[in-house]
């Protein structure tokens, strides 16, 4: 649970933007967004074996260039 107390003299723009950082690092979005569906585990696997593909031909982009 990320949580940001208001520091003295901080505006609340400042402590938004440290707690968003402190969100993402923590992932609470991805996680949020990974249990609000459920998936078949055979679902899973492809969506998983896709991402693998897509990444690979991003990296043989890369070596070429």
């Amino acid at each position: 649970m990320a949580e940001v107390k208001l520091q003295e003299g901080e505006t609340l723009e400042n402590a938004l933007r440290r707690f968003k950082r402190k969100v993402q690092q923590e992932d609470i979005i991805k996680e949020v967004k990974r249990h609000s569906f459920y998936l078949k585990p055979g679902e899973k696997r492809r969506a998983k074996q896709a991402l693998a593909r897509k990444r690979n031909r991003k990296k043989s982009r890369r070596e070429i260039e």
